[in-house]
């Protein structure tokens, strides 16, 4: 990914739509468990009808993103470059739900019984183009739901779009749902989670006055989680500072034994596609604080079909 051009990439905007995680800084603990987003409140209103559980923590998630990127004014109007702004969403299972509630519609009553207003939750590209219609984007629109590494896909497509000139900025959601159909497919109590951050040119930042939070320096996504480490471009010469990694798939990690490694999932529940995205929100508050060194985000390892890993420097 590093040698796609000279563009350097940029975070310039975090929301979160995450009960009991007040900001981005909260992912690092220890969690306050209380306060922030409230979803029996906060995912209801005119412009939320309608639409599956997904779309709306990833509409309030895009909202409270392009609100820090500065990029709305006050109505919640978008201010940027509408035409060119990208939308890639990062769901695994997000409309599962709709998808298995028309499928036994169909069975039990036929495509009659269908809900005019209820099928286009059907789509696996709802979530993406909710967002899309809201703000107005008329620029690249895609979901990336290719399992564990879906979340930091989605983060290199993203930045791969705006380094190719098929965009100047976007936007990027990971979201799951917590519903009964989640819950039954994992086989364990789902999560609610929806991360959104807007990615930007550094030059394009800087002219707006907008301070950037991370810089995108490297990604890669291979068979092996060594190789994956290796492409990134992750060396003894870059200091790692923070691993933010799957325990379970880390492995010995020898070049970064004395790295501080946090797992988000152990401590906020299965998160899926929404993972990578966090995993960036949670480097940018590790590169806003006095600590040292660069962030590590990776995903997936021997348990999965893949592994990526994704670099981020300040």
């Amino acid at each position: 990914m590093g040698n796609l051009g000279a563009r350097e990439i940029v975070v310039t905007g975090i929301g979160l739509a995450f009960s009991g995680v007040a900001t981005y800084g909260d992912l690092l603990g220890p969690l306050p468990g209380e306060g922030g987003f409230d979803p029996s409140t906060e995912l209801s209103g005119r412009e939320l009808r309608h639409k599956d559980r997904a779309s709306r923590l990833a509409l309030r998630a895009a909202e409270f993103a392009f609100h820090d990127a500065g990029l709305t004014d006050a109505n919640a109007t978008f201010t940027g470059a509408a035409d060119s702004t990208a939308v890639v969403v990062s769901t695994n299972l997000g409309n599962v739900d709709s998808v298995c509630y028309a499928t036994d519609t169909i069975a039990r009553e036929g495509v009659r019984g269908l809900s005019p207003l209820g099928l286009p939750q059907t789509s696996s590209n709802v979530i993406a183009g909710w967002v899309a219609i809201r703000y107005g984007l008329r620029g690249p629109n895609l979901t990336v739901c290719n399992g564990v590494t879906s979340g930091l896909d989605a983060v290199s497509w993203a930045r791969n779009l705006i380094v190719a000139g098929r965009a100047e900025a976007a936007v990027v959601v990971g979201v799951e749902p917590a519903n009964d159909v989640v819950t039954k497919l994992l086989g364990e109590q789902s999560t609610d989670a929806a991360v959104a951050i807007v990615l930007e040119p550094v030059n394009a930042a800087v002219s707006r006055g907008t301070r950037p939070r991370a810089t995108i320096a490297g990604y890669a996504r291979t068979r092996r989680l060594a190789d994956a480490l290796t492409f990134a471009g992750v060396t003894q010469e870059k200091t790692v500072g923070l691993w933010l990694v799957d325990e379970a798939d880390a492995g010995p990690g020898q070049l970064l034994a004395a790295t501080r490694r946090v797992d988000l999932e152990a401590q906020l529940g299965p998160l899926s596609g929404a993972l990578g995205v966090l995993q960036c929100a949670a480097a940018a508050a590790h590169l806003e604080s006095d600590a040292t060194g660069n962030v590590l985000a990776t995903a997936g390892g021997p348990r999965h079909d893949a592994a990526a890993a994704l670099l981020l420097s300040p």
